[in-house]
């Protein structure tokens, strides 16, 4: 377990730095618009599907947990819904894929509403 542990946490320190520097980048070409969000969270995502093909389904704590958890969550998001979609649910791939959305912006705003409440 604790090897396990480790790999996690050194590919999410891999892919929280490599966030930041997209990010970073992204910032000096569109100011002001999240350029750098939608660019991780696509690649993400795209890796994420050519990982799950050509290492299988299994766990990869490194790569998968890891390096893509701390690049972008919405990869395994992503592949949820891909699982769902792919295992012939595409009722429960759409159910997902929409409450997840509108539930997670939902919540972001109850959090800055109530941030704002708290800190006013």
């Amino acid at each position: 377990m604790i090897s396990t542990l480790s790999q996690v946490a050194l590919g999410g320190a891999i892919g929280a730095v490599l966030r930041f520097l997209v990010v970073a980048g992204a910032g000096r070409i569109l100011p002001g618009w999240p350029l750098g969000t939608l660019v991780v969270n696509v690649l993400g995502c795209f890796v994420m599907g050519v990982l799950f093909v050509t290492l299988g389904p299994r766990n990869h704590p490194l790569l998968m947990t890891g390096v893509l958890g701390g690049f972008t969550t919405f990869s395994a998001f992503s592949l949820d819904a891909f699982k769902l979609w792919e295992g012939g649910e595409p009722v429960q791939a759409a159910l997902y894929t929409g409450l997840s959305v509108v539930l997670s912006l939902l919540a972001c705003a109850m959090g800055a509403a109530l941030a704002r409440g708290a800190l006013t």
